[in-house]
């Protein structure tokens, strides 16, 4: 099994990327294989709504990292997806991320893996952002292993979230039982 830790946030090693951490850090723990990947500094175009993809079955946009990065999604078992909370919902860099994704909806290439949905905000916004991130999981048939809202402005901040930190380790031990069903 691979899990697979996504951060939207344009911070590299912001508060987003720090919860994800928390959950493939319960993981790497026991065993598991995980990767992480920070869209910070990455070129993700928008989605061109040229409906293409529905001939070509994948998205014809190839001058970004889009591709490199949807490839290593392809390849998880779990996908724990996090963005920070711009204006109540997902910011636009992830935005652009599952707007192209569409591309592997048409023969459902996402559907069977499971899902993480990890939110940061401020002050408040960030059960919006979660709904964004499970409407993304949801559509392409992800199996939820659940959701963790934190709240963090400046750097570190979330790791003072003392609530959001044990409900992201507590994700991180149910993907170690999927894996070992007979692990404590």
């Amino acid at each position: 099994m691979k899990v697979l830790g996504l951060s939207g946030s344009m911070r590299k090693e912001g508060n987003t990327a720090l919860l994800v951490d928390v959950v493939l850090e319960r993981c790497q723990g026991e065993g598991i294989k995980t990767e992480f990947i920070s869209l910070a500094g990455k070129k993700i175009h928008p989605c061109l709504g040229c409906e293409k993809c529905k001939e070509t079955k994948c998205c014809v946009i190839k001058n970004d990292d889009w591709e490199q990065i949807i490839n290593k999604v392809l390849d998880c078992d779990v996908l724990v997806i996090g963005s920070p909370t711009y204006y109540y919902d997902v910011c636009g860099h992830l935005k652009n991320f599952i707007d192209r994704t569409y591309s592997l909806y048409h023969d459902r290439k996402l559907a069977g893996r499971k899902g993480v949905a990890v939110a940061v905000q401020a002050h408040k916004g960030a059960s919006r952002t979660i709904q964004t991130l499970e409407g993304f999981l949801s559509t392409h048939e992800f199996s939820s292993l659940g959701s963790v809202k934190g709240s963090g402005y400046h750097a570190g901040e979330v790791l003072d979230d003392k609530e959001a930190i044990e409900k992201a380790q507590k994700i991180g031990d149910k993907i170690v039982r999927l894996v070992n069903p007979h692990h404590n």
